[in-house]
Parts: C-alpha cells; structure tokens; sequence
C-alpha cells in the first residue's frame, strides 16, 4: 500500500472516530433531554392529581351556590359571594388553575355586561376559553354586544362575526350575523349589511332572522341605492 493511500485511510478513521465521538456525546445529550421530559410530565400529572383536582373539587362546590344565586339574577351575590359563600370572582382568584376558575370568567364577564359594566365584561370575557364551540361562540358574541354598547362598533361587528364563524349553525349564527348586519347599518356600510343578510338569507332561512331578513336585506338596498 502507498504511503499516500495510508494516509488517506489514516484521515478516514479520524474522520470517522471524531464523528463516533459526536453522536455518542449527541446521544448523551438526547438521554439528557429525554429523561428531563420524562421527568416533567411526571412532575406535571404528580401536581394534578394531588394539586389541581383537590382545588377542582373545592371550587366546584362553590360554583354549584354561585350559579345557583346567577340563575336567581342576584348578581352581586354571584359574582362576590353571599358572606358564607364563595362567588366567582372569589373562585378565579382562589382556585385560578381549575376549570371551575375559568367557567367563573364567564359567569363574570356575563354578569357585567348585565350590570352595565361593558369594559369590565371584556376584560373577563377574553380570558374565557373553551373546547365548547356553543358557549365559546356565546362568550365572543357576548364580547361584541360589549363593544356595541360602548360605542366601539367596528370592534362589536368583528365579534359578532367572530362568533358567527366559531359555530356555525341556526340556534347562534344567524343572531351574530344578524347583529353583525344591523352594525354595519349603523356604520353606513350598506352593501356589507347586504352581504351578511344575505348569508343569513342562504343558509339559514328557517330561523326566525331568516324568515325576516328580506326587510333588512330591502333596506339596506335602498340605502345603496339612495347614495
């Protein structure tokens, strides 16, 4: 063998031996990893059943006399308690990582808009999430009522559409579309008013809206037609 190809066998195996070297210090470092996440969820499902679901436990007790006391429409009682118990807002502050916590949210931002309390009703409101589209498309509509009642109408109908996409079906959508329509009215963008009465016109026509939306649909016409 030359001493040339020696050589280039010689690079070959450092070559070769530094790579070994690489992946057996990448294959440390993905142990690493692997026995820290393993780790973590272990941690994480150790502080859920002995954390989360006692507090869970807790404050679904509470909610049951809150929502009881907000079926009733006494507001201040549900939302601050009745002094034995707790309200909602005692709930979101007390038990912030349950889900009871961010049910509370809800009733809260429901219970200000009723008050009259439209910046307040926001704010709990966009903390609110759920995997329950209905109540999820409730909660951004009820946010788009905020909105209108403050005078913030571009926000109001980007919520109300908002909420008509999120559930799509004939008990919300033709409601928030509705609405959406009837702020675009105000907002003198009249050929978007027809646009979403006539969706509403399209696919729900055996609601209650869609059996009157060729009025609104007439209307909003006229007004184009009267530019």
């Amino acid at each position: 063998m030359s001493k040339k190809n020696e050589e280039q066998i010689i690079d070959v195996e450092e070559t070769l031996s530094s790579w070994e070297k690489k992946l057996e210090e990448n294959k440390k470092s993905y142990s690493i990893i692997l026995g820290s996440i393993v780790a973590i969820v272990v941690l994480y499902f150790a502080w859920a059943k002995l954390y989360v679901a006692p507090q869970e436990a807790e404050a679904q007790s509470y909610m049951f006399y809150a929502e009881r006391y907000f079926t009733k429409d006494s507001l201040d009682k549900a939302m601050f308690g009745d002094g034995n118990h707790l309200g909602f807002n005692d709930i979101i502050d007390d038990y912030g990582v349950t889900s009871a916590a961010n049910l509370s949210q809800y009733y809260m931002g429901i219970g200000y808009l009723r008050k009259g309390e439209f910046q307040n009703a926001i704010n709990h409101l966009e903390k609110f999430s759920s995997d329950d589209q209905m109540l999820s498309s409730i909660s951004q509509g009820a946010i788009g009522d905020a909105y209108a009642e403050m005078g913030k109408l571009e926000d109001a109908v980007d919520n109300y559409l908002s909420a008509a996409d999120k559930n799509s079906n004939k008990f919300t959508s033709p409601i928030y579309l509705m609405r959406a329509g009837i702020v675009y009215e105000e907002l003198g963008n009249f050929s978007k008013a027809v646009e979403v009465y006539s969706k509403i016109k399209e696919n729900y026509p055996d609601t209650n809206e869609g059996r009157e939306i060729e009025k609104y649909i007439a209307r909003a016409q006229s007004a184009i037609a009267a530019k």
